[in-house]
């Protein structure tokens, strides 16, 4: 029991992005289920955003682990990264769930990890020597998952076995299929929404390097967040019959990605981006594509695709594949820490060996000390 617990502590950040995966695949689950009840993006952003402050708050308050002072500087930035990135990318990836399907917004946030990868090149946060083996490896694997992406998302295929939907011809508000133009407007909004994402994972790494309190700083994101899209949905929904909430899939779903989602995987991502990194929380987008297609598949009798398991397997190698370059880079730049804190204490050794004066034993007169000036 204690090996495993042991083991577990040492895989904590595999452990905790494995977790968030799983729990992102019911988010695509429930909000593309809640809009397409014909609940607005915005509003169910601003109720989510809401049970996320509410669930984090008292822990936040009796943190005194990180007893930090929230400066003003501090708080306008935490202002901004919620606002170019959470904010954003949340609304765009709300507002695309009106023209795409869960699993289509599930396969295209597969690119976050490539887009992650190239920013975080560009603000010089990661490297990549691409004559070492390991490089190699996260380029082709940046490659792989994206072309995953886009055969899941563009090459269907036969189907693996046709839902009842499909052969009775009727579909449900869920499973509705969707014209040509809406398709090609929810993948830039999409694909909009993941630059943002990318952005707000580079810029988290900067803040919560000079306020390390985790859940403070995760409550905050989620009220600048919550007011900040507010703003813009008292803006652009004024029928005061869309923020009602009732008992049914809306107050579900904004419960379940507002304190299980928001609350929860934000704050075990920023856990894993101060230990990792801003680029391997998105490494394991992948898992959250294959679970939302096998939940798509038997709750919500979405068909899956020969195009899409070939687009799995390209994406679950490309993630592989990155996962082992960053291994073996993590290793290697450990070996040369090691090697550089050995040197180091062995040419400090040497100078404290070279400045030791010798100290003369009782039965040895100071004279024998002193050099002879004859």
């Amino acid at each position: 029991m204690r090996s495993s617990l042991r083991c577990v502590a040492r895989n904590k950040a595999y452990v905790l992005m494995t977790i968030c995966q799983i729990i992102g695949a019911g988010f695509s689950l429930f909000s593309k289920a809640a809009i397409a009840k014909g609940m607005n993006p915005f509003v169910f952003i601003v109720y989510r955003q809401a049970f996320a402050v509410v669930s984090l708050c008292p822990f936040a308050f009796f943190d005194r682990k990180h007893d930090e002072t929230l400066s003003f500087n501090i708080l306008c930035k935490i202002f901004l990264v919620s606002l170019f990135g959470l904010t954003l990318a949340a609304n765009l990836f709300c507002a695309s769930l009106n023209y795409v399907s869960a699993t289509l917004a599930a396969a295209f946030t597969n690119i976050i990890p490539a887009v992650t990868f190239i920013l975080a090149v560009l603000f010089r946060v990661e490297s990549v020597s691409i004559k070492e083996m390991y490089g190699k490896a996260k380029i082709m694997g940046t490659i792989l998952s994206i072309c995953g992406a886009i055969v899941f998302g563009l090459v269907k295929g036969p189907p693996i076995v046709s839902s009842s939907n499909d052969q009775n011809g009727s579909h449900n508000s869920f499973t509705a299929p969707h014209s040509k133009g809406d398709q090609i407007k929810g993948v830039f909004l999409m694909l909009a929404s993941n630059v943002t994402m990318a952005l707000w994972f580079i810029l988290q790494g900067f803040v919560v390097k000079k306020y390390p309190a985790k859940l403070r700083f995760t409550a905050i994101q989620c009220l600048c967040c919550c007011m900040q899209t507010a703003v813009l949905a008292v803006i652009l929904e004024r029928d005061p019959s869309a923020w009602k909430l009732g008992w049914n899939i809306n107050l579900l779903a904004v419960a379940y990605c507002g304190v299980i989602v928001t609350a929860i995987s934000y704050w075990f991502t920023l856990m894993v981006i101060e230990e990792k990194g801003a680029v391997f929380p998105t490494l394991f987008t992948p898992l959250a594509l294959i679970l939302t297609a096998v939940f798509s598949a038997f709750v919500w009798q979405e068909t899956l695709h020969w195009g899409s398991i070939g687009g799995m397997i390209l994406l679950v190698s490309g993630l592989y594949a990155v996962l082992w370059g960053k291994n073996k880079e993590s290793k290697k730049e450990r070996r040369s820490n090691e090697t550089e804190n050995t040197r180091r204490q062995s040419k400090e050794d040497n100078n404290n060996d070279t400045t030791t004066m010798d100290i003369p034993t009782q039965n040895e007169p100071m004279s024998s000390m002193v050099p002879s000036t004859r």
